[in-house]
């Protein structure tokens, strides 16, 4: 019998306008988007998005037996958002509020150029921890949980709410992952203690899976300053350096009390290390410690023909990272699953729609996939 995974947190529609050919050569987002401009644009592309969406149903088309828990408004986004999850079997365990704005993004991806988020967080500012109901977790081995830094609730009171879900989680033996997001320097998360908060919930997290940008930014804000500057309008991953600049994050978040983290480190690839208390992840996961104890690897990215967008690559990652968990896999084929679903995702513009199963993932790497590096 599969074991069963929930993934909750951050879900909203993601709203991408498609550039024609005509607007394709600019360097950067300013060329193109100018006061005053018309630009020809083909149709959009929309789609759910956020942790609970693009990790979710891409553990969904993996193979997983998984649940699926966000929170919407009961107003036309939150029915686009029932509607295309209804298609996947998935909306049954949707929180719906009356009153509430449903959460959306406007995905700026013109093709060569990091992408840009204009991002309403909507109802995903009030979902509660104590609101997914018990029923929701019998027999599950694996919570995965997505996007704290854009739900409000989850990071007040130095992530107090945040805490005491995980905290539920593992006194139930059930194995617990949490990814982030971009944070706004401007914002109110931006200005929250990152830190503190990390301190107080990664000794409830077994397997922390943020990029390399968000991680910086909350745990070494003179380096990620540092490396914005070095990078201009460039992608601070082209710059780091595993020995110099990843280890050292990694390290500092298995000292904080993560049994294990993944840091994604853009085109270049995923950093994975681990802890020698693998023994302590959720029992119900049944995961060998023997073979994930004291692991260390980067693990450098596919190559695939032409990049359409990176939008909800680094969800599908991890849900090919905890699918293959589930299934029993070892932190090597975990870890390659990863990036072979990272970079079908990048040949599409949503974060699903290029996916295969994992075992045909695995075929392809096992054929000799290329590396892009």
């Amino acid at each position: 019998m599969k074991k069963k995974a929930v993934v909750a947190g951050h879900i909203c529609i993601d709203i991408t306008p498609v550039f024609t050919d005509q607007t394709v050569k600019a360097e950067e987002l300013g060329d193109i988007l100018k006061p005053g401009k018309l630009i020809q644009m083909s149709a959009p592309d929309v789609h759910t998005g956020g942790a609970v969406a693009n990790t979710g149903l891409g553990m969904k088309k993996l193979g997983a037996d998984v649940r699926l828990i966000g929170k919407v408004g009961n107003d036309a986004f939150g029915g686009m958002i029932r509607d295309i999850l209804s298609r996947h079997d998935a909306c049954g365990d949707l929180i719906v509020e009356d009153g509430a704005i449903t959460s959306y993004s406007v995905v700026i991806a013109a093709p060569g150029i990091d992408r840009v988020f204009l991002h309403c967080p909507g109802a995903n500012d009030t979902f509660d921890g104590a609101q997914i109901p018990e029923s929701a977790l019998n027999d599950v081995a694996l919570f995965h949980f997505g996007y704290p830094t854009l739900m409000k609730k989850m990071y007040e009171e130095n992530g107090r709410n945040l805490v005491d879900m995980l905290r539920r989680m593992k006194e139930k033996g059930i194995a617990t992952s949490l990814d982030m997001a971009a944070v706004d320097a401007a914002s109110d998360a931006g200005m929250t203690d990152w830190t503190e908060i990390l301190k107080r919930v990664l000794p409830f997290v077994d397997f922390f899976v943020p990029s390399f940008e968000e991680l910086c930014f909350m745990l070494d804000r003179p380096l990620y300053d540092g490396l914005l500057e070095r990078a201009g309008n460039g992608d601070i991953t082209g710059l780091l350096k595993e020995d110099e600049d990843i280890r050292p994050l990694a390290q500092k978040c298995l000292d904080l009390g993560a049994k294990s983290v993944l840091i994604k480190c853009g085109a270049p690839g995923l950093f994975f290390m681990t802890s020698e208390k693998m023994d302590e992840v959720g029992s119900r996961l049944e995961l060998k410690a023997e073979e994930w104890n004291g692991f260390c690897k980067f693990e450098k990215s596919y190559k695939i023909d032409k990049v359409v967008s990176a939008t909800g690559a680094g969800d599908t990652c991890i849900a090919a990272f905890l699918t293959s968990i589930l299934e029993g896999s070892g932190p090597e084929t975990a870890i390659e699953n990863a990036a072979g679903a990272g970079a079908l995702c990048c040949m599409s513009y949503d974060a699903v729609s290029g996916l295969q199963e994992l075992s045909e993932i695995r075929k392809k790497i096992d054929a000799g996939w290329e590396k892009a590096w």
